[in-house]
């Protein structure tokens, strides 16, 4: 039995909180091409709608690989994404918030190109009641 099939269910973490600084969100908008002054403009963004700059969603959604790996080490071959089955971004991520992950894993499939695993991931950011970020990842493990 492939050892990810036991872990079926199981919850993984939580994982280290991961800080969120202006400086992450700023690299991200820059190596994206995103700009827009919610993310980037802290004397803008302090008159909107949430007080402040926020992260990026699909920075928040990045961010689940590193916390991921830590929660769920796979070190038997090469872990490649496979894609999202599906993605939500329920509350704001705070510029100088801290996040962190919780993961299970819901189902493993062996397929040609080497084992197929999707991941239910919840990223929860400290002081904030709803999670920041829900997604089913998909990842293909290859030895």
């Amino acid at each position: 039995m492939n050892r990810l099939q036991e872990l079926i269910g199981v919850e993984l973490g939580p994982s280290s909180w991961l800080e969120v600084t202006q400086e992450r969100i700023d690299a991200y908008a820059a190596a994206t091409d995103d700009p827009q002054w919610i993310h980037t403009d802290p004397a803008r963004a302090a008159e909107g709608p949430f007080g402040t700059t926020i992260a990026h969603g699909f920075l928040t959604l990045s961010l689940c690989i590193p916390m991921l790996y830590e929660a769920l080490p796979l070190t038997d071959g090469m872990v490649v994404n496979y894609g999202v089955n599906r993605v939500r971004f329920p509350a704001p991520v705070p510029s100088g918030s801290r996040i962190r992950g919780r993961f299970s894993v819901l189902s493993v499939e062996e397929v040609a190109a080497g084992t197929r695993v999707v991941i239910d991931a919840t990223v929860e950011c400290d002081g904030v009641a709803k999670p920041v970020c829900v997604a089913e990842l998909v990842a293909l493990t290859v030895s």
